[in-house]
């Protein structure tokens, strides 16, 4: 991010002089910002956060070539690897990336791949092991798609790896981005409260994902327009999006559809952590669970993402506590013991 410099000028006029203190002590008050409510919820432009290259500028080569590929199987996946397709039969359901990953993984905060490919090879703890970027996608398609991997050098990993890397071209190998993560959000003292997020749900979700969270599908039945939440198709227990605080931040940047952005939500940070506990409950939402239940999830539980919501734990919390809230008392014993803080 580049630092803005400000030029003092000598002006003879002290009038002029006081303005410009006023004017600067506006914008340091402006930026000392609270946590947002319903009613101060307002636009925030931040250039900072990263562009990703506009479609036009893909190169007309080879390379090219996979690139759009990539981009059209991110788009499109169920119709090329789904169930029914194509290519391949490689998901358990009908939904594609782009359930997740909005907007072919170019919107901020929104599971993006603006730095995927600057960032693998990397270790991740729910595996234990360091994972390449063919090896994380096949780890999306087993987990929140129930399905199997695909052969590594097949060309449609290859080629979702080349759309990935034409993305974060202008990323810095192993650095973030701003915008590549979860929005921020301010955890509340309290358990995430599941029966105001059912309220929540019912108000503002179920004409997009259903009254029972099945989904929309398309015209044609042959994808979903928005994907199921819970039950037999939806993403896998233990995928990215079943944790509570993964899920409220992404809420929080995105819905509403169409109401909400990142820089001006439509929820506040409570609300979207109790929508996101409502849709992960297990005791009354199912979901598709782990094929292989032999190889457990974060083997080191050190690394264990602090709203997983099956232990053990390398603290003192119960499983219900990781899952629900609250989380600061979590946080703090995680600092206080060196034990890493991941969410």
């Amino acid at each position: 991010m580049k630092k803005r410099s400000f030029i003092a000028r000598r002006v003879a006029l002290k009038p002029i002089i006081l303005l410009n203190i006023i004017a600067v002590s506006c914008i340091i008050a402006c930026n000392n910002s609270t946590p947002a409510t319903k009613d101060s919820l307002l636009p925030v432009k931040d250039t900072s956060v990263f562009v990703p290259p506009d479609t036009s500028t893909i190169p007309h080569d080879q390379f090219g070539e996979m690139v759009r590929y990539g981009r059209e199987l991110i788009v499109n996946t169920a119709h090329y690897i789904g169930p029914d397709g194509t290519v391949g039969h490689y998901l358990g359901n009908k939904m594609n990336c782009t359930s997740c990953h909005v907007d072919a993984g170019t919107r901020p905060f929104a599971f993006n791949f603006f730095s995927s490919h600057a960032r693998y090879p990397q270790y991740r703890g729910r595996e234990n092991e360091v994972l390449d970027l063919g090896e994380r996608i096949n780890n999306c398609i087993m987990r929140p798609h129930s399905g199997t991997p695909m052969p590594l050098d097949s060309k449609e990993i290859i080629a979702m790896q080349c759309y990935m890397k034409w993305l974060s071209a202008k990323v810095p190998i192993g650095a973030h981005v701003r915008g590549d993560e979860s929005l921020e959000l301010e955890f509340p003292d309290k358990q995430a409260d599941v029966q105001k997020g059912a309220q929540i749900f019912a108000d503002n979700c179920t004409s997009c994902h259903g009254k029972n969270g099945e989904g929309l599908w398309n015209a044609d039945s042959t994808t979903y327009t928005y994907p199921p939440l819970w039950g037999q198709w939806a993403y896998q227990d233990g995928s990215s999006p079943s944790r509570v605080i993964k899920l409220a931040g992404f809420i929080k940047a995105n819905m509403p559809d169409k109401k909400a952005t990142w820089s001006k939500p439509f929820l506040t940070d409570e609300e979207a952590i109790d929508v996101a506990a409502f849709i992960n409950d297990g005791r009354i939402h199912p979901r598709p669970q782990k094929k292989n239940k032999a190889v457990p999830d974060y083997p080191d539980f050190r690394f264990k993402a602090i709203d997983y919501g099956t232990g053990p734990y390398a603290d003192t919390f119960s499983a219900m506590q990781h899952k629900f809230g609250p989380y600061k008392p979590i946080i703090e014993y995680h600092k206080a013991h060196g034990v890493p803080v991941i969410f």
